[in-house]
């Protein structure tokens, strides 16, 4: 029943989110045509739910050679790949929105663990990789909550920004979204969507910690938590 109610709960929110935000999401597609390299939309595959891959939509924010230049898949803070009106767009997290199409079409949820590449599901544990993609993939999630300054993580860190991310920043995350397949419910959900948002306004707040308080610890250098 809970599966069946939030595939309800995604489908009316994406719809009613898509209306409400058309004076925001045209205006931004008309900068993103004029502006950069003129490109509106960004898609790429992710793994999706059972591990079957689809196109993930993003508002475009980077060059289009990206993934082949220096960094590879992963951003910091300061990377030169990011356009000037990309910066604001990863900021607020403008640049997700578009991924309410893939909810609507049924490849992703509001909530549940990201949808990652080849590259940056590889280094999760086993034990997560096992279990992550049992539910649909998500607009956000706790992970996403939790490590929503990851950007800056990765450029304050000493090294490669990408062992830094397999050693310390995949098996936090997968823990995270393990636990919330054991918490999983429509009053949780409404928490993290809740908390989605707060944190854009508040990046330090603590909430989370409040709330959920059976969360797994999160050992990673740069990071303050009350777990």
């Amino acid at each position: 029943m809970y599966q069946l109610l939030k595939r309800l709960m995604d489908v009316m929110l994406a719809l009613v989110a898509l209306v409400l935000l058309i004076p925001l999401l045209l205006p931004v597609m008309i900068a993103l045509k004029l502006t950069g390299e003129h490109e509106v939309f960004y898609f790429q595959e992710r793994i999706g739910r059972g591990k079957r891959k689809f196109m993930m939509w993003k508002f475009a924010t980077m060059l289009k050679a990206s993934p082949n230049l220096l960094g590879g898949l992963h951003t910091t803070r300061r990377d030169p790949r990011v356009l000037p009106l990309g910066r604001f767009l990863r900021m607020t997290k403008i640049n997700e929105l578009p991924q309410l199409v893939n909810i609507l079409i049924g490849d992703m949820s509001f909530v549940g663990p990201r949808p990652l590449v080849d590259k940056t599901f590889a280094p999760y544990p086993d034990e997560v990789k096992a279990r992550i993609y049992n539910i649909r993939p998500g607009l956000t999630g706790i992970g996403s909550i939790i490590f929503r300054d990851e950007e800056r993580l990765l450029s304050d860190c000493d090294g490669d920004p990408a062992l830094f991310y397999a050693r310390h920043i995949a098996p936090a995350k997968g823990a995270l979204e393990l636990w919330y397949q054991d918490n999983m419910s429509l009053a949780t959900d409404l928490k993290l969507l809740f908390l989605t948002g707060w944190v854009i306004l508040f990046p330090r707040s603590r909430l989370m910690y409040r709330w959920f308080r059976d969360l797994p610890p999160i050992n990673v250098p740069g990071m303050e938590t009350d777990s």
